[in-house]
């Protein structure tokens, strides 16, 4: 069954500058397609200097009230904003499958981070009363306490591959502490942007205190640099990353800079490889592998090999490429065509490498959608760990199957052969392996009989290595990116 679309054509979008919707001055107007038709959908503006420097200071602007407003009063303000998210749910999962490609399963699932974040802020605003300690008498009449105060106005950066699930590993954070954002959504899907924040804005926040422009590097580093802003959340490429933190550097201020990843999943002879396949076509497969924890590389010990093979390959062979709006999808196609491109040459480079392809979705078509950025599974082996696509990350719907020979060795090879730290993912049935490789590992998020070791919105993202760089991780604990302590010594005696 092929679903309604929110909107067949979005029309040219605008900027959120201090509460309003700004049609922008730009001449600079970028076109932004439907991945599975390669039909303009929208176009949108490169925000110019001047709208750029009015966000930030709305931003700044809008702290000045916002940071004094109760944290009782902001609590409510997210609880309202987490029911016009309720209350608009479906459109933004079909805004969402529409602008990037993804399954209306997978764009459900994404949507649902989202309520799980802002459900996660809520509690933190909680929270923050337990962080502050107080002395009493600490020293002859003198009392000490320490206390968090909001820092100011910040830069989210969110990319192409997760637009909203990203916006809100940080945004909701950012309100409950008492801090404002100016957003710079990826150019890849900016529907998904503006819809986010139009439907947060129906909770009724003050002015000034979301603010979005659409840009590029450009504007980000515009942004970043400006002595308003304090820092700087964002999910992305390790290139832009840290050129990111390098900058954040520079000038001092905070960050969360979340990169690329190469991640792991290892199969034991004790696993059950039934229950197993279902969990790698989504690790490896799900959003067209376009997410910082899917899995490239599959490592399996023993000589179960053939037989993960063959049921691995069957199983894939079977998924349904299609629109995302199409309730039988199962794989839906890249965001862009320069994204499938690039899978495609990662894919070339590997069989140039020495790897053997097993099932090669290169070719295949949906009749339906002949100009669609569509490819199958790919599926390969052969795979030696030193080769460079052993060790750079796909970002599409590509598994390498390793032989191993034991976990020990695997945990090695994930330990040492890239610099990477996203996630590695191990099935068995035996809880002495599972302990030995979640503490032996070195990633910042393990899984154990998961396909994707994605933790929920009140853990945070932990992961480690060159996948991040910065003074505080996402989700959860990004409240200590919006925030700094304070202490305060008294005596009334």
């Amino acid at each position: 069954m092929l679903l309604d679309e929110v909107k067949s054509h979005y029309g040219r979008l605008k900027l959120l500058i201090d509460g309003e919707w700004v049609e922008s001055r730009s001449t600079q107007i970028q076109q932004d397609t439907n991945p599975a038709t390669d039909e303009v959908i929208a176009e949108f503006p490169v925000a110019t200097h001047e709208e750029t420097i009015q966000a930030i200071e709305a931003a700044q602007k809008g702290f000045q009230k916002w940071r004094n407003v109760s944290i009782r009063d902001r609590a409510y303000m997210l609880f309202t904003m987490h029911g016009k998210f309720r209350e608009h749910f479906e459109e933004m999962c079909r805004t969402l499958t529409q602008d990037h490609g993804r399954t209306i399963d997978e764009a459900r699932g994404s949507v649902a981070r989202v309520l799980e974040n802002i459900e996660s802020a809520c509690s933190a605003i909680y929270h923050m009363p337990k962080e502050n300690e107080t002395v009493l008498n600490l020293a002859n009449g003198i009392d000490e306490y320490l206390y968090w105060e909001p820092l100011g106005a910040f830069l989210i950066i969110t990319p192409g591959n997760i637009p909203m699930h990203a916006w809100s590993s940080f945004v909701p954070y950012a309100l409950a502490a008492g801090c404002t954002v100016v957003i710079s959504p990826s150019r890849q899907d900016p529907i998904a942007a503006e819809t986010i924040n139009r439907v947060a804005l129906e909770a009724g926040f003050p002015k000034g205190v979301i603010n979005m422009v659409y840009g590029g590097r450009a504007v980000n580093k515009e942004i970043l640099s400006h002595p308003y802003i304090k820092g700087v959340g964002f999910i992305g490429s390790n290139r832009a990353g840290h050129e990111l933190f390098e900058t954040c550097g520079k000038l001092r201020k905070t960050s969360s800079i979340n990169g690329n990843g190469k991640n792991t999943v290892v199969i034991m002879p004790d696993a059950d490889i039934d229950t197993a396949i279902p969990w790698l076509l989504r690790g490896c497969f799900g959003m067209t592998g376009q997410r910082c924890l899917g899995t490239d590389n599959v490592v399996v010990i023993g000589d179960i090999y053939d037989e993960v093979k063959r049921k691995f390959k069957e199983a894939a062979a079977k998924m349904k490429l299609g629109y995302g709006l199409e309730t039988e999808t199962t794989m839906g196609p890249y965001a862009t065509r320069d994204v499938m491109q690039n899978v495609l040459n990662w894919t070339e480079q590997a069989l140039k490498d020495g790897a053997k392809m097993v099932l090669d979705g290169r070719t295949a078509k949906v009749k339906d959608y002949p100009k669609g950025y569509f490819m199958g599974p790919i599926l390969l082996e052969d795979v030696n760990v030193d080769m460079p696509s052993a060790k750079v990350e796909a970002f599409g719907a590509v598994a390498a199957l390793i032989r191993g020979e034991s976990m020990d060795q695997a945990i090695e090879w994930i330990n040492t052969k890239t610099n990477l730290g996203h996630s590695a993912c191990i099935m068995t049935s035996s809880g002495k392996n599972a302990r030995k490789f979640t503490r032996e590992v070195n990633v910042g998020n393990v899984g154990v009989n998961v396909g994707v070791a994605q933790p929920y919105a009140f853990f945070p993202l932990g992961s480690r290595r060159d996948s991040f760089v910065g003074s505080a991780k996402s989700r959860l604990a990004s409240m200590r990116l919006f925030m700094d302590e304070k202490t305060v010594t008294t005596r009334w005696v």
